[in-house]
C-alpha cells in the first residue's frame, strides 16, 4: 500500500464519521455556506498578481514537521501583506497536521483573499465542508480519482459557486480527467513513488494544457529563478508552502521570493516591492 493509498483509505472513514456528526443540513446553515465565493482564478491571473498561492503546512508524510509553531491566522495574514494572490490552508490531520479550525481561521482573518481547502476530496460531502468553512477553490487530485469521479466532483464543487483545481502528475492523468468544469489544471511535479520533485514535470506537461484553463505548478518551488522559467513556460500561478514555511517567518519568505520575482518582471511596476 502506498501513502496516497493509505491517506484515502484513512480519509474514507473520517468523512463517514463526519457525515453522521455533522450532516450536510447542519453545513448549508453555517454562515459561510451563504457567502459568494471569490474567484482565486482572477487572483491568480490578475494584470500585477505575482500568482503565488502561498501554503500553510504543518507536516508532511515526506518531511514530517515542518512548522508545528506557526499560527495560522497571523503566518496567512502575513502571506497577504507579502503578495500572496491566493492562500492555500491543509485540513487534513493524520498526515499534515492540519484542520477546519484552520481554514476558517484564516478566512476570517482574511476576508477579500480567495483560499484553497488542501485536502483529498472524494466525497461530495467534503464540498458542502469547503463551502462551509470559507473556502473558495477545492482540490481534486486526479491520482485518487477516477475521470467519472473528477467529472462529476468538479460539476459539483462549480454547482455550489466553488473553483476547482485539477491536480494532475503526468500526461495520462491530464488527458484522462480534464474536463471543462475545471478552472486551474496544476502539475504537481513529485514523483508520488520515490517524492523526489523535478520541474520537468511541469515543463513537459504545460504546452498539453489548453489555455482555456489556468495553469499551476506545484512542489519542489524554492527561489524566483525557478518560477521565472515556469512564468516564462506558461504557468500563471505558482503553489508554494514548504519553502516558506520551514522558516521562522514564512510570510518573511514569501516577500523575498516576491521582491526576486517580480524584479525579473517590469510589468509589475514594483507593486509588492515598494
Amino acid at each position: 500500500m502506498t501513502i496516497l493509498d493509505e491517506i484515502i483509505a484513512q480519509k474514507r472513514i473520517e468523512v463517514e464519521q463526519r457525515k453522521a456528526t455533522t450532516p450536510a443540513s447542519v453545513l448549508e446553515q453555517m454562515p459561510d455556506f451563504k457567502r459568494q465565493p471569490l474567484s482565486a482564478r482572477e487572483a491568480i491571473q490578475g494584470l500585477h498578481s505575482t500568482g503565488i498561492i502561498a501554503e500553510f503546512k504543518r507536516k508532511s508524510p515526506s518531511k514530517g514537521i515542518i512548522n508545528a509553531q506557526a499560527d495560522v491566522a497571523t503566518t496567512t495574514q502575513g502571506y497577504v501583506q507579502a503578495g500572496a494572490a491566493v492562500l492555500s490552508v491543509l485540513t487534513d490531520e493524520p498526515f499534515f497536521g492540519g484542520t477546519p479550525a484552520d481554514l476558517q481561521a484564516a478566512r476570517l482573518a482574511n476576508p477579500l483573499t480567495p483560499i484553497l481547502r488542501k485536502d483529498f476530496v472524494i466525497d461530495p460531502y467534503q464540498l458542502l465542508e469547503a463551502k462551509a468553512w470559507g473556502a473558495d477553490l477545492v482540490l481534486l487530485i486526479a491520482a485518487c480519482l477516477t475521470p467519472a469521479e473528477v467529472l462529476e466532483l468538479s460539476q459539483q464543487a462549480q454547482d455550489l459557486g466553488l473553483q476547482v483545481l485539477l491536480e494532475v502528475h503526468d500526461e495520462d492523468e491530464l488527458d484522462q480527467t480534464l474536463c471543462v468544469s475545471v478552472d486551474l489544471v496544476g502539475v504537481n511535479n513529485r514523483n508520488l513513488k520515490t517524492f523526489t520533485t523535478s520541474i520537468d514535470t511541469s515543463l513537459r506537461l504545460v504546452e498539453r494544457i489548453p489555455d482555456t484553463f489556468g495553469k499551476i505548478t506545484e512542489s519542489g518551488l524554492h527561489d524566483a529563478e525557478t518560477m521565472y522559467t515556469l512564468f516564462r513556460a506558461g504557468f500563471d500561478g505558482f503553489l508554494i508552502g514548504e519553502a516558506f514555511m520551514k522558516t521562522a517567518d514564512p510570510a518573511a519568505a514569501l516577500r523575498s521570493i516576491v521582491t526576486d520575482f517580480t524584479s525579473r518582471m517590469p510589468t509589475f511596476a514594483n507593486s509588492f516591492t515598494s
